[in-house]
C-alpha cells in the first residue's frame, strides 16, 4: 500500500509574522504624513467655508442695507431679525456652513480687528481656543 503524503498549501507562522512586520513598518512611515495633510486640508476647508459665509453676508447686506451686529451674529443668515422681516429674503446659507471643519461655530465680529472697516470671521482651529500653532492656529477671513 502506498501512503499518501499530504501537502499543505499554507503560510507558516514565520511568514505571517514577516508580512505583519512589513505592513506595520509601512504604516508607521505613511500614517504621520497622511494625518499631517489632513490637518492642512481642514484649514483650507475652513477658509472655503468662510468665503461662503462672506458671500451670504454680502447678500444679507444687499437685502437689508446693513451687516449684522455682534448681538445678532451669524444667526441672522438663518432666521430673520424682528426689525428686518420685510427686507430679509433668506435663508442665506445652511446651518452646517456656520460650523468650521472641527464642528465649532465661526466667530463673527462686526467691527473687525483683522479687517478694519469690515467684519471678521474667525475659526479657532482644531482646539477651539484662541491662539495656537499648526492645526490649532486661528484662521481669519481675508
Amino acid at each position: 500500500m502506498k501512503s499518501k503524503e499530504r501537502k499543505w498549501d499554507a503560510f507558516t507562522l514565520v511568514e505571517l509574522m514577516v508580512v505583519i512586520l512589513i505592513i506595520s513598518m509601512l504604516a508607521a512611515f505613511v500614517a504621520p504624513r497622511m494625518f499631517k495633510g489632513l490637518g492642512k486640508a481642514k484649514s483650507q476647508i475652513a477658509k472655503a467655508k468662510m468665503a461662503i459665509i462672506e458671500d451670504a453676508l454680502g447678500r444679507f447686506y444687499i437685502d437689508c442695507g446693513r451687516y449684522p451686529d455682534d448681538s445678532e451674529g451669524l444667526e441672522v443668515l438663518l432666521l430673520a431679525p424682528a426689525d428686518l422681516e420685510e427686507k430679509w429674503s433668506g435663508r442665506y446659507c445652511k446651518a452646517s456652513e456656520l460650523l468650521d471643519p472641527w464642528g465649532n461655530p465661526y466667530i463673527y465680529v462686526a467691527e473687525g480687528q483683522y479687517n478694519p472697516g469690515s467684519f471678521d470671521l474667525i475659526s479657532f482651529g482644531a482646539d477651539g481656543t484662541e491662539g495656537g500653532e499648526g492645526d490649532n492656529a486661528d484662521i481669519v477671513n481675508d
